[in-house]
């Protein structure tokens, strides 16, 4: 992989003088948030990582639609904005009416809510419509267009004249945002003036179409007018492609992830246009809670435990063990994974190793997780084979992952790609050993076992195929035998620090950075 040690520069160096920060008014921008709705890491991203801004002083809020999903009876809601006018640009039906919704008490971040009954009330899911192209245009023109009214303070409900001084839009589905700023909005005396940063949380991702077999006649080069909401060409848009292209500062969920984009390996087509931008991509690692994910006061564990205290993990294995209907068995060694059924996770890896180390060692697995019905299939044949060896849950499932955690000496991620990963984070805070491949986040945040120095967090291989992930688990397995040995391992596992805190200082670092781009500090291309 090409090393571009002059354009990467390190967020950490991008330094602003800290009286600037408590001034700063930043926007999220998303299709979901926790705890009002989540699908993926994105919601998890929204709960945690504003929280942690707004430690530093940084006015962090949230925008994202009001889904029929979110019940107002357990998330109170307040109406500050009625018949908000969101242009469409077809003249048939040039605008569609939305309300925007508010809390704030009950997560303690400000955010706001567009309530459409047609793309968003009446809908059961967040996600996989056939219009979801036009559901995020309208999430992404209808933000700007409340924001104008903030800043008019029209209306006597608004809650304050507030304007951001950088929107944050998160994955394609926001990517529409920075090309209005720098094209429909260009003039705007409010609009324009506002910095765009746009993280790419998972490059695969980029529209309603499939970006690897588009049509020359379909091809989106970013840079057309976009279309109105009803014009069939809106569906064909590349939303990631033109966030890349007019967004003032654009980032990764990890460093390595930054710079794997870059190859056609793994830039999904994009990677000549990143090449070409390079001087705005950043990668900054994502976080985890520290004292959301405690296994000393965890009320989802059989046992709390601390690394002074890991003897009391042991009940958590045999809670495992009984709960998948498995001989419990302190003394054996126990292997887990919890995630999508899906190639990006490595499943086919471990189906594949599964059968020969059950046959040859003493050990057990247990999987939580749903998704492809290929491998569902393929993972029950293998529990039929081996059923006092393997343990199964193959639906998504948001308690039993911490017991996992809590309870297995090992933790499998064997991915295929991984733009930053979050759950061995949390398998390492809790104990669990994890196995992963070197790609994206897992190789920025798990340090391969060095025997001899008596360092490294977990087990790091870099091939994507059998023998690299078997040997790996076979090595672990062995030295899971040396308990003096494996105790001092969980320790510095379990010591490790990925903070939100430490993400924050970064990403409020990364916000100045846009507003330099923004206001033409630097010209295209020049390195800084």
């Amino acid at each position: 992989m090409p090393d571009y040690p002059l354009v990467f520069k390190k967020v950490q160096e991008l330094i602003r003088p800290s009286e600037e920060e408590k001034h700063l008014k930043v926007l999220f921008v998303a299709t979901e948030a926790s705890p009002f709705a989540q699908v993926g890491g994105v919601g998890q991203v929204l709960f945690y990582l504003p929280r942690a801004l707004r430690k530093l002083g940084v006015d962090a809020r949230i925008f994202i639609p009001k889904y029929g999903v979110i019940d107002e009876e357990k998330h109170p809601l307040e109406t500050i904005f009625e018949r908000l006018k969101v242009a469409t640009g077809d003249p048939s039906k040039p605008v569609l009416i939305c309300n925007i919704k508010y809390q704030e008490k009950e997560t303690e971040i400000p955010t706001y809510f567009l309530e459409n009954m047609e793309y968003y009330e009446w809908r059961a899911n967040v996600y996989a419509y056939s219009d979801d192209h036009i559901r995020w245009a309208l999430l992404n023109r209808g933000v700007l267009e409340f924001i104008e009214e903030l800043a008019k303070k029209k209306r006597k409900r608004i809650v304050e004249p507030w304007v951001p001084d950088v929107i944050h839009c998160n994955d394609w589905h926001a990517g529409l945002i920075p090309n209005l700023i720098k094209t429909v909005y260009a003039k705007d005396p409010v609009i324009s003036q506002i910095a765009s940063v746009f993280t790419i949380h998972n490059i695969h991702f980029q529209g309603m179409f499939d970006h690897r077999n588009v049509s020359e006649m379909e091809f989106d080069d970013g840079k057309s007018p976009i279309p109105s909401f009803f014009d069939r060409r809106l569906a064909q848009l590349n939303y990631l492609r033109r966030g890349i292209i007019y967004a003032d500062v654009v980032n990764t969920v990890s460093q390595t992830y930054s710079r794997e984009i870059l190859t056609p390996r793994y830039g999904e087509g994009l990677d000549g246009l990143l090449l070409e931008l390079r001087s705005k991509l950043f990668g900054i690692l994502n976080g985890l809670d520290y004292e959301a994910f405690d296994p000393s006061n965890d009320n989802l564990l059989a046992a709390n435990f601390d690394k002074n205290s890991l003897h009391n993990r042991s009940e958590n294995k045999k809670a495992i063990q009984k709960e998948f209907d498995l001989p419990q068995n302190e003394n054996i060694c126990l292997l887990g994974t919890v995630g999508r059924l899906d190639q990006q996770k490595g499943i086919d890896l471990i189906i594949k190793i599964l059968p020969p180390l059950l046959s040859n060692f003493p050990v057990q697995f247990v999987l939580v997780g749903g998704g492809d019905l290929s491998y569902k299939t393929a993972l029950e044949d293998i529990k039929k084979k081996f059923p006092d060896q393997v343990g199964l849950h193959l639906l998504p499932n948001f308690t039993l992952p911490r017991l996992v955690f809590g309870g297995c000496d090992l933790f499998l991620m064997p991915c295929l790609f991984e733009p930053a990963g979050l759950t061995q984070l949390e398998a390492m805070r809790y104990g669990a050993v994890p196995v992963v491949r070197a790609t994206g986040g897992l190789a920025d945040t798990v340090e391969d076992v060095d025997i001899q120095k008596q360092t490294g967090t977990g087990f790091v291989f870099k091939p994507y195929d059998f023998c690299a992930f078997y040997g790996m688990i076979v090595k672990a397995i062995t030295l899971w035998n040396d308990q003096e040995f494996w105790q001092a391992l969980v320790k510095r596992a379990m010591e490790v620090d990925f903070s939100w805190d430490k993400a924050a200082e970064n990403y409020l670092k990364l916000y100045h950075r846009s507003q330099d781009f923004a206001a033409g500090k630097f010209a295209k291309g020049e390195e800084y």
